[in-house]
């Protein structure tokens, strides 16, 4: 595993010497060094690093992206995101390439949760409400979702990428959910991106693991359609599925248990509808078991769609050997010029 000092010393994949804006890898390798840029300009303003000293900029440059502001949390003054703006070298490239859409004109990164101590406390209470279903309720939240709102008013949603990882990429899938909600869909690039439930993926006895995916499946509607009939909430709109036009690209590594459980979320919706079940796990796909459970009894009432859950999505999946955890979790892979990955597009019906 390389060293952290290593990774400093890079500047995202200096093998992308230019870049087809039309190439999966070359774009995924592009999202990702620029999420990376906003960790390392957290890092440079613990460490004090400004101007020749500073790390992060090599980040972006490198990509001919400039840095347009910086994005802070208002309890802690960390960074935790950035706006970046495309600027090529020709003025006659740039209005070229933007004109047919094959690369952004801005790109809206945030990072992931950083154990360094300026803020990882923060990071954490905000990890906490991630799990609790309440990151939606965080003045972290409210900044990202602002800065996403007046990008899109000022330079359109079309010409606006959203990227994340880790705790950044449900960032970037809160503010990319609220925006498609109001009909903006945002191409968005989210690694790692956290699933809250049980590692269910983890098991290795296929048919176990669909027995259990099963029963939860039915368990869960069943719950959802008694809890809707308790609050006496009409059915006739399903909020859900007005997200299906939104496509998000998720990366993911299957030893990665944060955010595993997608490969087996989407699969297990392919195989229901296959045996007929497909009513079932419509239902049961928009519904968190933990969350009615909780909302049942009275507890975490924060709100009533789990973030996690999304009705379409591009999934790319690692299937490069990972030598740990922390190698499965990190960014850096995504922009490896070994990776080997597998693709699935899943629309909801």
């Amino acid at each position: 595993m390389a060293s952290e000092r290593e990774y400093f010393d890079l500047s995202g994949p200096l093998h992308l010497t230019s870049v087809d804006w039309d190439n999966p890898y070359n774009r995924m390798s592009v999202a990702a060094s620029l999420v990376q840029g906003v960790y390392i300009l957290e890092r440079d303003r613990q460490e004090k690093r400004e101007g020749p000293n500073a790390l992060a900029p090599p980040w972006w440059e490198f990509l001919n992206f400039l840095l347009l502001r910086p994005l802070v949390d208002d309890v802690d003054s960390s960074i935790f995101g950035a706006i970046y703006e495309f600027k090529p070298p020709s003025s006659k490239t740039q209005s070229n390439e933007i004109l047919h859409g094959r690369c952004p004109r801005y790109v809206i990164a945030f990072r992931g949760t950083l154990t360094k101590t300026d803020s990882v406390s923060r990071d954490i209470e905000l990890d906490i409400h991630l799990v609790r279903n309440g990151l939606h309720q965080t003045s972290r939240a409210d900044i990202a979702i602002q800065a996403v709102r007046n990008m899109a008013a000022a330079a359109g949603e079309s010409n606006i990428w959203l990227a994340g990882h880790s705790l950044g990429s449900a960032m970037a899938m809160l503010t990319g959910k609220t925006m498609a909600n109001t009909g903006m869909y945002i191409e968005s690039f989210l690694f790692n991106p956290p699933y809250v439930s049980a590692p269910i993926e983890r098991i290795k006895d296929k048919k176990l693991k669909h027995g259990i995916r099963f029963a939860g499946s039915v368990i869960t509607a069943g719950l959802a359609i008694a809890m809707k009939a308790k609050q006496q909430k009409s059915l006739s709109f399903d909020p859900f599925s007005a997200l299906s036009s939104w496509v998000p690209c998720l990366f993911v590594n299957p030893s990665d248990h944060i955010c595993s459980e997608y490969i087996g979320y989407f699969e297990h919706r392919k195989k229901m509808e296959e045996i007929g079940a497909g009513g079932i796990e419509r239902l049961a796909s928009q519904n968190s078991l933990s969350g009615l459970l909780m909302s049942a009894s009275g507890i975490g009432k924060e709100s009533s769609e789990p973030l996690h859950l999304i009705p379409s999505a591009s999934l790319t999946v690692n299937v490069t050997p990972s030598r740990d955890f922390k190698e499965a979790h990190g960014i850096h892979q995504w922009w490896r010029p070994d990776l080997q990955v597998e693709c699935k597009l899943y629309k909801h019906k």
